[in-house]
Formats: structure tokens, C-alpha cells, sequence
């Protein structure tokens, strides 16, 4: 980090990042610099059909919130779904259609479950927080105000059941906690997934010594990737390239980045876009 370190007695620059890149760098450093550093960056393969489906199935809820609250009915809800589909990455029009349907079943469900008029402190709200290190920021699903403090809400669209350990292990629901806290100026400890395919709710109320350890832990992600970077911007792409490894394994099948990394096409067959929707 010397670029960041600069004259003796300068203050160090902050390192920009969000949980999603300080966890890309952690799944796989080539893929975290085809992502965030080369540019252009390599062609990625096509949409994902789960991808699309959990996108739709945000914004309609996003939508849902952002409506009057005489207007966030079960059916608003729903229409909201149908309006906004977003069809890439399905096999054809009938899947995609049949996934729609699906996908207003989990949203309406969803909605009818809860109260429409106890107001979110924020919807698809930004964040922010820094330290010493680092400047961090993300986009959080949902904040609620619960009593004096508020929690943090996530919904979940992928096939697999969640567990407590999801949430508890959660960097970006930690420091989603972090940040809230200290821009809106109200504790934040508890953090939810609400997963929409098994309608359930996982949840963890971390600690000030839990929430200090996982921020503790993105310093030091970030130092690594910031380090990696001052390599590569001020030694060419050749001489970064020993920086950053693949990591092959089983997710290479669904990397975006497949096509361009040799051994992640020999770790694993490429996914077919629609492989991640349940069975």
C-alpha cells in the first residue's frame, strides 16, 4: 500500500469497498480482478435465470414498501412482481413464465404476513461507515426499527435452506449493522434472513465485540486486496498476475467469468443459465 501510505506523517487513503467485493476477493482473487480491475474486463457468460428471478422479486418488494401504505396489498404486491419480470437467463418463454407465477406466489405470500403499516426506517437504503482503513458502503434490503434499535433485513431467493450460522457468519449483514448504527445514529444488532422460498426467518443478534471482530476482519480483507492492486496498477498486468490466483472448485461451474479462466473450466461443466432455479 505504498501509494496509500504516501509522505511520512500524511494520513493513509482509505480503501473504497463493499461487503460484495471484500467477499469476491475471499471466493476467488482472479475472479475479483476480472471483476474490479481489468479493464475492459473479460466478456462475462450469459444471465443467470436466479439471478433475474431474485432481482424481481426485490424490487417488486422494494416496490411494495415505496407505495402508500392504503395501497401495499397482496395484490399490489403481485402485480408489482408480473410488471417488473425480468426474463433473461430462463431456457424459454414457458419457464419463464412458470417461474413468474412462482415468484408472485412467494412475494404475495410474503407480504400477507406482515404488517403494511409499520414503515421500514429504510428501503433499499445505502450505507455507509469508515475506519481507519477502510471506507466502506452497501445497499441493505430493508432497515426496521424494532423498540430502541433497529434490524437488518435481507431477503433471501436462492434454492438452498438457511441456518442461524448464515446470519451469524454474515460479513455484509455485520457490517450493514455497522454502518446503520452509526449513520442513523440507533443500535443495530439483530440482523434477518427472510428466505421467500421456505418462508422462514434466520436470524443472529450480534455484540459490540462481535460486530468490532467482523469489522476487524474487512480491515484485513481489505489491506490484502489493497496491496494486490498497488502490485498490479504499478507493476503491469503481467507482474500481477502471480497476485491473483483462481480458485478452482465447484462454484467455477457458475463463475461469470468462466470462459476466461482455463482452470476453472477444468474444475468444473459450465451451468446451463437456468440450473439455479429449484427443481
Amino acid at each position: 500500500m505504498s501509494e496509500q501510505l504516501g509522505l511520512p506523517g500524511m494520513p493513509r487513503r482509505l480503501f473504497s469497498c463493499t461487503p460484495s467485493r471484500l467477499n469476491t476477493w475471499l471466493d476467488c482473487r482472479r475472479r475479483y480482478r476480472f471483476t474490479y480491475l481489468d479493464r475492459p474486463s473479460p466478456p462475462k457468460g450469459p444471465p443467470w435465470a436466479h439471478n433475474s428471478m431474485g432481482a424481481s422479486i426485490h424490487n417488486a418488494l422494494a416496490g411494495w414498501w415505496r407505495l402508500p401504505a392504503g395501497r401495499r396489498t397482496v395484490e399490489s404486491a403481485g402485480n408489482l412482481l408480473a410488471a417488473g419480470w425480468l426474463k433473461e437467463g430462463f431456457r424459454d418463454e414457458g419457464q419463464s413464465t412458470l417461474w413468474r407465477e412462482r415468484a408472485r406466489g412467494m412475494v404475495e405470500r410474503y407480504v400477507a404476513a406482515i404488517d403494511p403499516d409499520d414503515e421500514p426506517v429504510g428501503v433499499e437504503r445505502t450505507v455507509a461507515t469508515r475506519t481507519e482503513a477502510i471506507a466502506l458502503s452497501g445497499r441493505v434490503d430493508r432497515i426496521d426499527r424494532r423498540g430502541d434499535e433497529l434490524v437488518i433485513v435481507d431477503y433471501k431467493t436462492g434454492r438452498r435452506p438457511l441456518t442461524e450460522d448464515d446470519a451469524r457468519s454474515s460479513l455484509a449483514l455485520a457490517m450493514y449493522a455497522v454502518a446503520a448504527g452509526r449513520v442513523l445514529r440507533v443500535p443495530a444488532y439483530r440482523v434477518e434472513l427472510h428466505h421467500l422460498p421456505t418462508e422462514t426467518v434466520v436470524s443472529w443478534r450480534h455484540t459490540d465485540e462481535s460486530l468490532a471482530r467482523h469489522l476487524a476482519r474487512a480491515e484485513d480483507i481489505a489491506l490484502e486486496a489493497a496491496e494486490a492492486e498497488e502490485t498490479y496498477k504499478t507493476g503491469g498486468r503481467a507482474a500481477a498476475k502471480p497476485d491473483f490466483p483462481p480458485n478452482p472448485g465447484p462454484m467455477c461451474g457458475w463463475c461469470d467469468f468462466r470462459a476466461a479462466c482455463p482452470e476453472g473450466q477444468e474444475a468444473a461443466p459450465a451451468h446451463q443459465p437456468w440450473d439455479g432455479l429449484a427443481g
